[in-house]
């Protein structure tokens, strides 16, 4: 049985159905369960990753684990005491959802940090491990669905500023495979798009898939943060606007790691906005 918290999330949700489409038994966690999208009849129970006792039950006969790495709660989560309810739940192997910042942004407290001392307890669990470090999300840009379905304007920073996100769909399907599959032990995988795009860019992938125009509004810096303050940490909202406007070049490296592994390319951000153009039509 493979256990996958985070199960509500954005690479969780996309994992489970993965998982269950190929026949595997899966138990989904979250810490909310209420109106979760998850397939017909499978398990889907609560569990919060800053209480491991809560794992305890629904990690006993199961033999993987998928660990997110508890995003804004991060700093919270006991990792080994996570790690020592799997073990004696029978989990002989575990995929962590990290963070590429652990290696970007290593003076981070956000980014670099607690996800480093999460990877560095998964690695001296004594399980099997791998970690997954993805770049910034293509589903990131849902934060615009609603200025876009009521006013077709998208705001931003550093509009002309070029990132390689990937697709939450590519994430989970790479994480199926090593979670199946042998020969992934002790790896570490870098996870980006096939390619550069801007903010600017991205807003013309979503018009493109609409068939009419968004609007692109270019925010100062300080306009952008005082709208992240609404809904991001302080400590994360610094990190994040350096690498949206300031990215080092391995933020903007494209890796190889997503085509090497499931045999085919990463999907582009204007793929991903055909397939989720529903969320950004009016009505």
């Amino acid at each position: 049985m493979i256990v996958v918290t985070g199960a509500t999330g954005n690479v969780g949700g996309s994992l489970v159905r993965t998982l269950a489409a190929a026949g595997e038994r899966v138990t989904a966690t979250s810490r909310n369960i209420t109106g979760a999208d998850v397939p017909e009849g499978l398990p889907h129970r609560r569990a919060d990753l800053t209480d491991a006792e809560s794992l305890r039950p629904l990690l006993d006969g199961a033999d993987a684990l998928f660990l997110q790495n508890g995003g804004p709660s991060a700093h919270l989560l006991n990792p080994r005491r996570i790690l020592d309810v799997a073990k004696a739940g029978g989990v002989e192997r575990v995929v962590l959802l990290s963070s590429q910042g652990v290696a970007t942004r290593p003076e981070s407290a956000s980014h670099g940090g607690t996800a480093r001392a999460i990877e560095d307890a998964v690695r001296k669990s004594g399980l099997d491990w791998t970690v997954l470090r993805p770049g910034g999300f293509h589903s990131n840009m849902l934060a615009w669905a609603e200025s876009v379905r009521t006013h077709r304007v998208v705001a931003a920073p550093f509009a002309d500023v070029g990132l390689p996100t990937v697709d939450p769909g590519d994430i989970a399907e790479l994480a199926a495979v090593t979670l199946r599959e042998s020969g992934h032990a002790a790896r570490t995988y870098e996870l980006t798009g096939p390619e550069l795009s801007t903010l600017r860019q991205r807003a013309a992938s979503i018009a493109e898939a609409l068939g009419g125009p968004v609007r692109f509004i270019e925010q100062t810096r300080e306009e952008a943060r005082d709208q992240m303050l609404r809904f991001m940490p302080e400590a994360v909202i610094e990190t994040t606007l350096a690498i949206l406007g300031e990215p080092t070049p391995a933020e903007q490296r494209i890796s190889t790691d997503i085509e090497r592994v499931l045999g085919r390319a990463p999907r582009t951000f204007a793929a991903w906005a055909r397939q989720h153009v529903a969320a950004f039509r009016r009505g």
